[in-house]
């Protein structure tokens, strides 16, 4: 792949692929900022709220099933500008039923094309990721999703900025969706033709092996291990942005305020530490980063529980977030270490992470009231620990060009 690419073309490429990044995580953010106004809105309470999330994320579920069929069907170029399609249409289809109608139904049709145009593009733009990262043999994973985390810090500063200026959510809605289309029609251009990423080989897969195919990567022994990987930094990840705030108020006694500034601090600790991650896991390799990170998670997770003041709990927090910061990125590297199953592979592991995501907050919210949110927060801490024993999985493949680390040279 590299040999048919110039190095401008593959700056191109990777710049791409880092748009398409900010610009779902831009997206993302834009409905998630205005979730209040939505509410408030369609006059619902919050048990028809989380029907909404369900919507959203069952379709996002079908997403990350469909887009290996897509990319073998239509390829990179035509399957990510779709997604981005179906995604940003859903965004102007919930700004339309949350304020124009303000239709319950519309609004939920207009969160299951988000999430199926957001669960495509998932699989995809990580795939294309991967391709990147064997055609400059860098570990670059890291980077693209901490575009998704930055693309998700603007959204959210935008939403303030919508709702400050008492602007609509259809409006504020409609305008971010047309900028997503359009960061997507930009972006596709500079993608390699499908000839030129693996995405068509000489003799064609008919539909019957195509199905097969992606079915096969769920026999594969190497497809749970790295699903055990992101499933334990998922849980890690989903469980702070969902109950950190609550954890500190709860728990620690802290000030509402305290816990807005604790989420605030596991974020730009998980974007720095990915900002920075890929030299680290050139240096280091995949599987030594991981086991590093994960005792790094384990130790933050047990100051936070143990801590005596908030002060001491915001460490722990940190270090929490640094910690989680690789999983996710580092499992889509690993299952796109095979070019020839890429696309199945990255939808396979992806699954078992955006199921931790979409799961394991509401039963850690089950348990919780049964026990109480910080002796809850102990089973993250034995999941995080089961990501770090399984993270031999992430051992790059005979071939991969990244995630080996310089050692391996000697």
């Amino acid at each position: 792949m590299d040999t048919a690419l110039s190095r401008k073309q593959i700056a191109a490429w990777r710049t791409a692929i880092f748009a398409i990044f900010f610009a779902t995580g831009l997206g993302f953010a834009t409905w998630a900022s205005r979730v209040p106004s939505v509410k408030g809105n369609l006059g619902i309470n919050d048990f028809e709220v989380g029907l909404l999330l369900f919507a959203s994320g069952a379709a996002s579920i079908l997403g990350l099933s469909l887009a290996n069929v897509i990319l073998a069907r239509w390829g990179a170029r035509r399957g990510l500008l779709m997604g981005l399609g179906i995604f940003a249409t859903g965004i102007i289809l919930v700004g339309l039923g949350a304020e124009t109608t303000q239709s319950f139904a519309l609004t939920a049709v207009g969160l299951a094309f988000m999430g199926l145009g957001m669960g495509s593009t998932d699989v995809m733009m990580n795939v294309e990721g991967a391709a990147v990262e064997q055609a400059t043999g860098k570990t670059i994973m890291p980077l693209f999703h901490a575009f998704f985390s930055l693309g998700t810090v603007a959204g959210a500063g935008i939403g303030v900025a919508m709702t400050a200026w008492a602007v609509g959510v259809a409006p504020h809605l409609w305008i971010l969706g047309a900028i997503v289309v359009a960061v997507g029609a930009v972006s596709v251009v500079f993608v390699p033709a499908r000839e030129v990423n693996d995405d068509e080989v000489a003799d064609k897969p008919t539909r019957r092996e195509r199905f097969g195919a992606a079915l096969a990567v769920w026999r594969d022994p190497r497809t749970y291990a790295i699903g055990a990987i992101m499933l334990g930094m998922a849980f890690a990840e989903g469980g702070a942005n969902d109950w950190l705030p609550l954890a500190v108020v709860d728990g620690h006694s802290g000030t509402e305020a305290q816990g807005a500034i604790a989420l605030t601090v596991f974020s730009v600790a998980m974007t720095a530490v990915r900002a920075l991650g890929g030299p680290l896991v050139d240096r280091f390799g995949r599987v030594w980063t991981l086991r590093i990170l994960a005792v790094t998670a384990v130790t933050g997770l047990v100051v936070f529980i143990l801590a005596p003041s908030v002060p001491i709990a915001m460490i722990g927090v940190a270090l929490w977030g640094m910690g989680a910061s690789l999983g996710f990125p580092l499992g889509m590297s690993a299952a796109a270490d095979d070019p020839a199953k890429a696309a199945a592979s990255v939808s396979a592991a992806a699954t078992i992470g955006y199921i931790a995501f979409l799961c394991g907050p509401p039963i850690l919210g089950w348990i919780s009231h049964e026990i109480g949110l910080l002796p809850t927060l102990w089973i993250l801490v034995a999941l995080i620990a089961l990501s770090g024993f399984a993270s031999g999985a992430a051992k790059p493949i005979a071939g991969s060009k990244v995630g080996a680390g310089h050692q391996s040279a000697h």
